[in-house]
């Protein structure tokens, strides 16, 4: 019985998503399908979710690298077009080189590297890094707890890159809430759906070079637990020396996604000011204290908001190309 009311849920959670999509449809989505590669590369499924593996059994960084990735990738203007993994040339600076873009983990661009290598060694010329990254960022969500979404398929790759696109358009955690939230209503994000995409945070680390200036206010107004405060103090002692060091987001439960995350946000235990300011500010704090008491609402909103990101601006048809190396423009 638990496995048919599984199956009827994720049914159920499918059609819900896939009918949210499709009420104000545009015709670039309308190209996009569950199963754009069923006759032009049937091994598709198969080869990312073996590399996903693969790659987060012997990276578990991976997972959290990939998602944050994804969202830099299709939260600019030009939306989710794998221009994030293109390099710079003499001629110009990519969006990966960008300041805030500069500490993105080298394991998500290995693994896209790797996909791509596989597909087109079964499927030369048909798969887009688009799709590649969409595609493996939800397997790894699920490998690594989180929710199942569909993730439609048919997406180009972008022609052009550029360092300068990207100021403006990417939250910072030195942000004042306000400012984070216009970030992603303006591209059509609820606040709740914003505040469950800060969840992902639930995984993964940040370097010591993002929070430190604010670990040393011992000050009543600290939003900081004392005690955390002081090991933070400890664990970054040499981060001046060693740039690379780094603390989970989520203390507790550092490598499962749930809802740990905001359950730690009242406890004084989040890491980056941003994570203090989801608690703090009247707008974002009621959707804290729900999705903190019900894992099972996170998940649902986050699922819906990582289906709508995956379909930001997204190019297909004639537009883009299919890049024979994520890394350049063919």
């Amino acid at each position: 019985m638990a496995t048919s009311s599984n199956t009827l849920f994720l049914f159920l959670t499918t059609l819900t998503l896939s009918l949210s999509l499709f009420i104000n449809i545009t015709p670039s989505l309308a190209r996009l399908t569950l199963d754009y590669y069923h006759q032009t590369c049937p091994q598709f499924n198969q080869i990312i979710q073996d590399t996903v593996t693969n790659k987060q059994i012997n990276s578990p960084t991976t997972g959290p690298a990939t998602l944050r990735l994804f969202l830099h990738d299709c939260l600019l203007p030009n939306g989710c077009d794998a221009s994030i993994l293109l390099s710079s040339t003499s001629f110009n600076k990519a969006e990966r080189d960008a300041d805030i873009n500069l500490s993105l983990p080298g394991d998500a661009f290995d693994l896209v590297v790797r996909a791509k290598t596989a597909l087109e060694l079964a499927c030369p010329n048909t798969v887009s890094c688009a799709d590649i990254l969409a595609a493996a960022t939800r397997d790894l969500l699920i490998m690594l707890g989180g929710p199942h979404y569909p993730v439609f398929l048919g997406r180009r790759d972008g022609r052009f890159s550029r360092a300068s696109d990207v100021e403006g358009h990417l939250p910072r955690p030195s942000m004042p809430m306000s400012q984070i939230v216009e970030i992603f209503t303006k591209r059509g994000f609820t606040v709740e759906e914003m505040v469950a995409l800060s969840g992902a945070h639930t995984v993964g680390f940040s370097h010591c070079s993002e929070f430190t200036s604010d670990i040393y206010n011992n000050s009543a107004g600290s939003q900081y637990n004392p005690r955390f405060a002081q090991g933070l103090q400890s664990a970054c002692a040499d981060y001046k020396k060693n740039p690379t060091l780094s603390v989970f987001n989520d203390i507790m439960t550092p490598n499962k996604f749930d809802n740990v995350y905001f359950q730690n946000l009242p406890k004084g235990l989040g890491l980056l000011k941003s994570d203090h300011g989801l608690y703090s500010d009247p707008a974002t704090k009621p959707f804290v204290e729900k999705f903190a008491a019900d894992q099972g609402r996170f998940f649902q909103v986050f699922a819906r908001a990582m289906q709508k990101l995956s379909l930001l601006n997204v190019q297909t048809g004639r537009k883009g190309e299919i890049r024979r190396r994520c890394d350049q423009i063919n």
